[in-house]
């Protein structure tokens, strides 16, 4: 087909082209890799989580403010289940203090059982390397 295209066409062609791709939108990626220091994971029974998620919106803006209350910088943004408990998802690290205050609130909610809620913790990864030979 460009064989009987001149020069100058296959230059125009190729400008409109590459002239196209430079104005796409860029796209943001949201995933992250691996785990992130900035969730809580609160291990629980069934039943609370989703008591708990049910109203999330609800539960997100009471810990925020009893993390506000403390003078806190953290902000929990969302709620979500996992398959043992429930995971937070903050802005910033959180440190021990903070658990704790996350752990009180979620104890005094209505209707929970406060006996099955486990103490919360910071995702931990295990990585390891196989040696499979040595010269």
């Amino acid at each position: 087909m460009f064989s009987s295209l001149s020069a100058d066409e296959v230059g125009n062609i190729l400008k409109v082209k590459n002239s196209s791709e430079s104005k796409k939108k860029p796209k943001f990626n949201m995933m992250t890799r691996g785990l992130s220091r900035k969730k809580v994971i609160i291990l629980m029974a069934k039943l609370n989580t989703e008591l708990i998620v049910k109203s999330a919106h609800i539960h997100v803006a009471n810990i925020n403010v009893c993390l506000k209350n403390s003078n806190s910088d953290i902000i929990a943004d969302f709620i979500h289940i996992s398959n043992n408990g429930i995971i937070i998802t903050t802005n910033h690290l959180v440190n021990a203090l903070k658990l704790s205050r996350i752990k009180n609130f979620l104890k005094k909610i209505e209707n929970i059982n406060p006996d099955q809620i486990k103490g919360p913790c910071l995702p931990k990864s295990k990585l390891f390397m196989k040696i499979i030979g040595l010269p």
